[in-house]
């Protein structure tokens, strides 16, 4: 992610600065592939690869303690409840969860932990369980951005502060959660339109394989790419759309049926990795050659950055997992009654043929 910014006065607050510093100097943990997921071993981050914080634009919002209705503690004596959205099968979210269990480690913290598999009614009573088990503070992966007013009604009845990561929920920040920890969604979409252009020489067709509905992932995602090629590439032309619901098994089905429909199609955007290499197989059932069709891909796993390698990907764009430093940083300056940003976006780096090769190390 590209942007100059400045820093505002009221985020100079020595919480807010602390926040960032801290977790720019901190790495999260580089989990296990779905092809190895079986592994008990998990290897630590490359150097470089932990989260880092874009500086936070002039008049960006903040939350307070007091603003929020939670009282201060030290969140050594606190336990912290964490809510997984989806299925462990995905390398992203094997790396989010592990991330998160290695801070918690680290800082001696409980941790009570939960896993949806990709049900939103069971992550909603997830949820309420890891209340009721006393969680003091909650971390969530959410995996819909509507339908969470139970959960937030509960948690407010026990004034339980919410960071909310990765996905953004439909309510109101500094009252219903307290920070939301993500990438720019929108950029990574202007992102991989860049790519799809430079690969594609800017003309042809090209198809999206969609994130699953009903999250603002897959509405940014879109989104961004879409401004990016009516901007500049006005010759390159999506003409299929259809969701893969981030599965690499999904992604492969809907790519079999793109490349019947539409066989001259020259590009794929997948919105993410795990879709993407979904379509990698198609291709290659259908006896495709590496580049015949353009693939760019959001996510930064160690497959995908390979295909890279391999000659089938054109480019990666990062979306980092690693939410465990930055999450237990936010938490532990909120509850110490210091402001802390209410968005906090994270900067992404990028893989392609130039420097997939020697980057590899710091995909997850």
């Amino acid at each position: 992610m590209q942007r100059t910014t400045h820093r505002p006065r009221l985020l100079t607050r020595p919480g807010v600065v602390a926040l960032a510093a801290t977790v720019a100097l901190t790495a999260g943990a580089c989990a296990k592939s779905e092809d190895d997921a079986s592994k008990d071993t998990q290897s630590p981050a490359a150097a470089g690869a932990e989260q880092k914080v874009v500086t936070p634009k002039p008049g960006s919002k903040t939350c307070a303690i007091d603003a929020y209705g939670a009282e201060k503690l030290d969140l050594k004596n606190a336990t912290v409840g964490f809510s997984q959205s989806e299925k462990e099968a995905n390398p992203f979210r094997i790396a989010e969860t592990q991330s998160i269990k290695d801070e918690a480690k680290k800082r001696g913290v409980k941790l009570l932990t939960a896993n949806a598999q990709s049900q939103f009614s069971k992550q909603i009573s997830d949820v309420q369980d890891l209340l009721a088990k006393g969680a003091d503070l909650l971390v969530i992966a959410t995996l819909n951005s509507d339908g969470w007013d139970p959960v937030l009604q509960a948690a407010a009845a026990k004034k339980v502060p919410i960071v909310t990561i990765d996905r953004k929920i439909n309510a109101t920040a500094c009252k219903d959660y307290v920070s939301f920890i993500a990438s720019d969604f929108v950029e990574q979409g202007r992102r991989a339109a860049d790519q799809m252009i430079e690969a594609t020489g800017g003309k042809g067709e090209v198809a999206i394989l969609l994130g699953s509905a009903g999250n603002n992932v897959t509405t940014e995602r879109t989104k961004g790419f879409k401004e990016r090629i009516a901007e500049k590439a006005p010759e390159l032309k999506v003409v299929f759309e259809q969701t893969g619901d981030f599965a690499r098994e999904k992604g492969q089905q809907v790519t079999e049926q793109l490349i019947q429909s539409k066989p001259g199609i020259k590009g794929i955007y997948a919105e993410n990795d795990e879709m993407g290499l979904g379509a990698v197989a198609a291709l290659k059932g259908a006896g495709k050659k590496a580049g015949d069709v353009k693939i760019v891909t959001v996510d930064g796993t160690r497959n995908a950055v390979q295909g890279i390698v391999d000659g089938w990907i054109s480019g990666v764009i990062e979306s980092n997992p690693r939410f465990g430093p930055l999450a237990f940083q936010t938490l532990d300056t909120f509850t110490k009654g210091e402001d802390v940003p209410q968005d906090v976006i994270i900067q992404d780096s990028a893989y392609d043929a130039d420097n997939a090769k020697t980057e590899i190390a710091k995909a997850y």
